[in-house]
C-alpha cells in the first residue's frame, strides 16, 4: 500500500505521525454541536420519524427538529462514544444525544469515520475504564480530528473505506451465515437424536406429546415426577463456593470481583451436590439449566432437582434433553408471567407433570455419547469461524484507522470504486 512522501508528528500521541499536508482541529471548530429537547416518554411506536435515544437502537417519533445530515453520539448510556452517521432527513434525537452538523473543513463521512474509529478509544483512555458514563460537551468539543485539507482528498478516503468495508462487511456476514447455520444444525441433530434415538430402522409409535413426536416402540414417555425430584436444602453456612446458572453452563462466582448482584448473605442459599441438575426457571428467555460437576450452593429462587435414588438414568442424556427445552423454547410454551419484563415462570407443578421421553439406559448413555462427539466437532468449527470473523473485524478497524490518519496514500483510483 502505498505511502504519503512525507510526515510529520500529529502532535497527539494517539494519532502519531500524519501527511505533512494534513491538519489536526479539534472538533468545535469543524462543526456545530447541539442536544435534543425529548426524552423517552416522547417515542412513538409507529411514529413518522427517527428517534435517536441513548442506545444503539433506533425508535420513533411524531415529530423531528432536524432535517440534513449528521453525525450523532450518545451523552451517556450503552451509546456513549459509539456515533451515527445520518446521512440525510428529518429526525428527532433525545436530550442527552449530541448532534454534530453544520461541516466546515471536513465532510460529515470523514468526520464519521474518524470518530467512529478513534472516539470512543480515545474516551475510554480519557476515563481509564473499560466503560463510558458520560460525555461532556468540552470533551466532545475537544476531541481532535486529523484530515486531509482539501474536500476531494477526503472523499477519495471515504470513498475507499466505504468500498473495503463493505467488502469486509460482505464476508462477515458470510462468516456469521455460516457459524448460524452450524448451530441450527447442531440444535437440530440434539432434538432429533434425543427424541428419536440413533438407530432409524426401528419400529416407532406416537409419544402422544407434539414436541416429541414419534419415538422407538421401546422407549417410555413418562413424565418427569416419576423420574426426578426437586430438593431445596437450605445451607445455612457461608463455606462453599457459590454457584451462578449462566447460557454457558453452572460457573463457581467470583465473589471478590464484585460483579453483578451481590447478596448480603449466602447463608440461605441451598445445596447444590455433584450431578444435582439446577435451572434458572424463573426467566424461560434467558434462563438456563445445567448439571452441575460442583459442589456449591446456589440461589433459594432457582430448582434444583435430581434423580430419584433408585431411579438413576444418565445425567448427560438428561442435561441435552433440558438444554433443548429452553434452546426449543419447550419451557416456554408452559411457562406463565409476564414476559415482556423477563418473569415467565415454569412453575413446579408444570415442570414435574410435562412428558420427557425415556429411552433405556445404556441408549441414553449412547446418545450423550454421540451428541458429546457430534456437538464438541460442530462447537469447534462456529468457534474457527467466530475467529475468521474477529479478525476481520480488526481488520476492518485497521483499514478505517489507517485512512483516516493517513499511514496509507489513497489514490484517486482507489477512492472511486478500483
Amino acid at each position: 500500500m502505498e505511502r504519503y512522501a512525507e510526515y510529520k508528528e500529529s502532535g497527539v500521541e494517539w494519532i502519531g505521525l500524519l501527511p505533512v499536508d494534513w491538519k489536526t482541529t479539534r472538533v468545535r471548530f469543524l462543526c456545530d454541536i447541539a442536544t435534543g429537547d425529548k426524552d423517552t416518554v416522547n417515542r412513538e411506536d409507529d411514529g413518522a420519524y427517527p428517534f435517536y435515544v441513548r442506545s444503539p437502537n433506533i425508535e420513533r417519533i411524531n415529530t423531528f427538529t432536524f432535517d440534513g445530515e449528521a453525525v450523532l453520539t450518545a451523552g451517556d448510556g450503552v451509546g456513549a462514544g459509539k456515533v451515527f452517521h445520518y446521512v440525510n432527513g428529518k429526525f428527532d434525537y433525545h436530550q442527552r444525544v449530541y448532534n454534530l452538523h453544520n461541516f466546515r473543513r471536513v465532510i460529515g463521512r470523514f468526520l464519521f469515520y474518524f470518530m467512529q474509529e478513534n472516539f470512543y478509544k480515545e474516551i475510554e483512555r480519557g476515563n481509564a475504564k473499560s466503560t463510558v458514563d458520560s460525555i461532556r460537551l468540552p470533551m466532545l468539543q475537544d476531541f481532535v480530528i486529523a484530515h486531509p485539507q482539501t474536500e476531494n482528498e477526503q472523499e477519495q478516503v471515504v470513498e475507499y473505506i466505504d468500498r473495503c468495508t463493505t467488502e469486509i462487511d460482505y464476508l462477515i456476514a458470510d462468516f456469521q451465515s455460516q457459524a448460524e447455520m452450524l448451530d441450527r444444525y447442531k440444535r437440530e441433530l440434539i432434538a432429533n437424536t434425543i427424541t428419536h434415538g440413533l438407530d432409524k430402522s426401528v419400529s416407532t409409535k406416537d409419544s402422544g406429546v407434539d414436541w416429541i413426536g414419534e419415538v422407538p416402540t421401546h422407549w417410555d414417555v413418562t413424565k418427569t415426577k416419576w423420574i426426578f425430584e426437586i430438593v431445596k436444602r437450605i445451607y445455612g453456612k457461608e463455606d462453599r463456593d457459590v454457584l451462578s446458572i449462566t447460557q454457558r453452563g453452572l460457573k463457581v462466582r467470583d465473589l471478590e470481583s464484585n460483579e453483578g448482584q451481590l447478596a448480603e448473605s449466602y447463608a440461605n442459599y441451598q445445596v447444590v451436590n455433584v450431578n444435582d441438575f439446577a435451572m434458572n426457571s424463573m426467566d424461560l428467555l434467558t434462563g438456563w439449566v445445567d448439571c452441575s460437576p460442583f459442589e456449591g450452593v446456589t440461589s433459594p429462587d432457582y430448582r434444583v432437582f435430581r434423580f430419584f435414588p433408585k431411579k438413576q438414568q444418565c445425567h448427560n442424556y438428561y442435561k441435552y434433553l433440558f438444554q433443548m427445552c429452553y434452546k426449543s423454547r419447550i419451557f416456554y410454551r408452559l411457562g406463565q408471567g409476564v414476559s415482556n419484563l423477563g418473569r415467565w415462570r415454569l412453575q413446579a407443578d408444570q415442570f414435574l407433570n410435562m412428558k420427557l421421553p425415556q429411552p433405556p439406559v445404556h441408549e441414553q448413555e449412547e446418545i450423550a455419547a454421540f451428541l458429546d462427539k457430534k456437538t464438541v466437532q460442530v462447537d469447534g468449527l462456529i468457534t474457527d469461524i467466530n475467529d475468521q470473523i474477529e479478525k476481520l473485524k480488526q481488520y476492518r478497524q485497521i483499514v478505517i484507522h489507517d485512512a483516516v490518519t493517513g499511514k496509507i496514500k489513497v489514490s484517486e483510483e482507489q477512492g472511486y470504486g478500483s
